[in-house]
């Protein structure tokens, strides 16, 4: 495949710097988290310099967890404490959200609402129990789309309490950044274009924080692949060709063992995978692992090249792997309340009557309701429920573009999607709806306060697609 030219606005640049990148032909590694004196990860949000392409291009100027992106994989145990120690050295506010963990409100880090927003030079520690296994990971949730775009989000990994049987255990944190040709983090944030159609799109997707020609494997292993949607509006369709990946969790709950639907692993921005995979080809062979998402732009994310090593084993290990479930409370369908969720708007869609869209927006509504940034704390809740009632949310999607609809604190099963069953049990904390499709879940309202409804395409969720839950 030729390569184009590097940074061309609206294509990717993922190839246009492979063939120089020998000294980047390792996959990389996130860095590691750095203990605060009183034992708490230090976590630091501030500007960076870093090479996201690989000489001959300069290094781009990001804002950075402890200087890198992604942030540092965060690491602990299932039933550990988690303690971090934040400060901010941006020179704007900024808070941190914990995606997918089960953590009471004030340490849910959505500003005005859960916490005050850290300002510069301010300092704030979260400390929380995990609860759950899994792969999560944490993000800003003040000024979104920005400081997402410019590289606030790392990893947050939770093991399970015995452990899993596999060779290695890999993260794979995909990013999507928008870049000039220096190299550069385009300014151009929060443009009425990217706000009413698909969100703010990039040229140039990383992983692990850079552009990564290969990944050296060995025949014969098993892995266990963690994948994490990072960007603020990409959607990712990967395909592992060669091989044959087997599904085990999504958004760090497992899942009866599946081949991915379609035979591509689907990933709407803000949701993860934990994959399977038999290493089954042959010393010297490659093979790519390709995003299909867009039929027509298909591209080559990497390569998994098979090393000169004899190989760890001569044949697949017939042993799957199951993972132990997360201690959810248990779903009371017969009794649940019933809650309607219905998005407008957006480019070749409408607004509910007596409301216009402007350059300025709003452009998205749920339920015909529309904060701009993060003002969904100043008005009403879009629902109340009862603490430890169970909820049965529809979503309907009548727009003409993707919605990846997160929800803070609970993580809620897949019921049906467009009237017809989920086809297995199925947890999340971000689902992803087609254009006019409409997804049923339900969810236990286990702890109280104001929680975060809102589209993880950034700049929709900006633009209008927040609101909050109250637990009462």
């Amino acid at each position: 495949m030729t390569a184009p030219p590097p940074f061309r606005p609206g294509r990717r640049a993922v190839l246009a710097a492979a063939a120089g990148l020998a000294g980047a032909a390792l996959l990389p590694r996130a860095a590691g988290a750095v203990a605060a004196a009183d034992g708490a990860v230090a976590l630091t949000a501030g500007p960076a310099r870093v090479s996201l392409v690989g000489p001959p291009h300069p290094q781009t100027t990001v804002w950075a967890y402890n200087g890198t992106v992604p942030g540092p994989v965060l690491r602990w145990r299932q039933g550990d404490t988690a303690r971090i120690a934040f400060t901010n050295a941006l020179a704007e506010e900024t808070t941190v959200h914990w995606h997918g963990l089960r953590v009471p409100v004030a340490m849910d880090g959505v500003p005005h609402l859960s916490q005050p927003p850290v300002p510069p030079g301010g300092r704030f520690t979260y400390a929380f129990t995990l609860k759950d296994a899994g792969t999560f990971w944490y993000h800003p949730h003040a000024n979104s789309a920005q400081q997402v775009g410019r590289g606030l989000a790392g990893v947050l990994v939770v093991k399970e309490r015995e452990p899993v049987p596999v060779d290695r255990d890999l993260v794979w944190a995909l990013s999507d950044w928008r870049l000039t040709r220096e190299a550069a983090v385009d300014d151009g944030f929060g443009h009425p274009m990217d706000a009413s159609h698909a969100g703010r799109l990039g040229n140039t997707v990383t992983l692990n924080g850079a552009i990564v020609d290969a990944v050296p494997v060995r025949a014969g292993e098993r892995l266990r692949l963690r994948l994490a949607n990072l960007a603020g509006a990409r959607v990712f369709a990967l395909e592992f060709r060669g091989h044959a990946p087997q599904v085990i969790a999504l958004d760090g709950h497992p899942v009866p063992p599946h081949a991915p639907d379609g035979d591509r692993v689907v990933l709407g921005p803000g949701q993860r995978a934990d994959l399977m995979l038999d290493l089954t080809g042959a010393p010297g062979e490659r093979f790519d692992v390709v995003d299909s998402f867009h039929p027509r732009q298909t591209y080559r994310l990497t390569s998994l090249v098979y090393g000169s090593d004899a190989p760890v084993r001569r044949s697949p290990s017939d042993t799957p792997v199951v993972l132990p479930a997360n201690p959810l409370p248990p779903l009371d369908l017969a009794g649940a309340v019933r809650h309607d969720v219905v998005i407008e708007g957006g480019a070749m869609g409408r607004l509910p009557d007596g409301m216009a869209m402007t350059p300025a927006g709003p452009f998205w509504t749920l339920n015909g309701t529309a904060p701009m940034g993060h003002a969904a704390h100043a008005g009403p809740p879009l629902i109340t429920v009862k603490r430890g009632q169970t909820v049965r949310m529809g979503f309907v999607n009548d727009t003409a573009w993707w919605h990846p609809m997160h929800l803070h604190g609970f993580p809620f099963r897949i019921l049906t999607r467009n009237g017809a069953p989920s086809p297995r049990e199925e947890w999340r904390d971000t689902v992803l709806l087609a254009p006019r499709e409409a997804v049923e879940i339900a969810f236990v309202a286990e702890e109280p306060g104001d929680w975060m409804l809102h589209c993880h395409v950034l700049d929709h969720q900006e633009f209008g697609m927040m609101a909050v839950l109250r637990v009462a």
